[in-house]
């Protein structure tokens, strides 16, 4: 398979990226960067400038609770003409504001709101700096190790109040059923549909019987002897009846239309 000229078969970043300042590069890992939040600007300034990483493709967030700088930022960038990526990493906490780099790329206005609405990572310098994937009102960060899976508040609509309410989340177990049965085993409880079978109380389907309801599903009809056609004098024809209707089918068209009281009478026109 032959490569196109224009694209490089292999990156000659790491070697050009060896002498960047202000980076500390990470151990085994000659893609990544740890970068202080004092020098972040500047840095990303030398990479898109210097090195030629012309894209923000991704503003990350991660979270190491046992850390005193629990949260990373992590940019992506790409270069189109080295065909290589690289990635930057800015150590934060709940109360530091990390330096907005909207000004060296507009959409890290949207990626950095992406951030503080999942991490609570604040930016100083951002213009809009609102959530911007959860609802008006909510409460914590959805993607910290510490938020509980459940969440703080659930929303409703209200039928009473005509609007959206929200409320403490509730799990009531009322209104669980739990089914521990083998599939070839059956239920215990009644299937819908079933409640049909046989005969019930006025009511919601259950399981007690209708009082004086029939002992059998299929109660036996009235009759004394089943009503059955075993011969053509059964029938109510026999031989003079085919007789006739043999005659009927050999008359011509006319005479058939005749007889036929439901079609419409054609007139030949004057």
């Amino acid at each position: 398979m032959t490569v196109a000229l224009h694209v490089p078969r292999m990156a000659d970043a790491p070697a050009s990226l060896a002498k960047l300042a202000k980076a500390t590069p990470r151990a085994g890992i000659e893609t990544a960067f740890d970068v202080a939040r004092g020098n972040l600007i500047e840095v990303l300034t030398a990479l898109r400038d210097k090195h030629e990483y012309q894209q923000l493709m991704e503003i990350a967030g991660v979270d190491f609770p046992d850390r005193a700088e629990r949260f990373e930022v992590v940019y992506c960038l790409l270069s189109l003409t080295k065909n290589h990526r690289v990635r930057v990493h800015v150590a934060t906490d709940e109360a530091t504001p990390v330096p907005s780099v909207t000004g060296l790329w507009p959409v890290a206005g949207w990626l950095e709101r992406e951030v503080y609405d999942m991490y609570g990572v604040t930016f100083a310098g951002n213009p809009d700096l609102r959530r911007i994937l959860t609802d008006y009102g909510f409460e914590g960060h959805p993607q910290r190790k510490d938020f509980p899976l459940t969440g703080h508040i659930e929303l409703r609509y209200s039928e009473a109040e005509k609007r959206v309410v929200y409320e403490p989340v509730s799990l009531p177990q009322d209104f669980r059923t739990f089914d521990f049965l083998m599939p070839w085993e059956g239920p215990e409880y009644v299937l819908p549909g079933d409640e049909k079978a046989t005969a019930q109380a006025a009511g919601a389907p259950s399981s007690a019987p209708a009082p004086n309801a029939p002992s059998g599903e299929n109660p036996k009809t009235p009759a004394a002897t089943p009503k059955t056609t075993e011969k053509p004098s059964d029938t109510g024809g026999g031989k003079p009846a085919d007789v006739q209707a043999t005659k009927d089918a050999r008359k011509p068209a006319k005479a058939k239309a005749k007889s036929e009281v439901s079609k419409p009478s054609r007139k030949k026109k004057p």
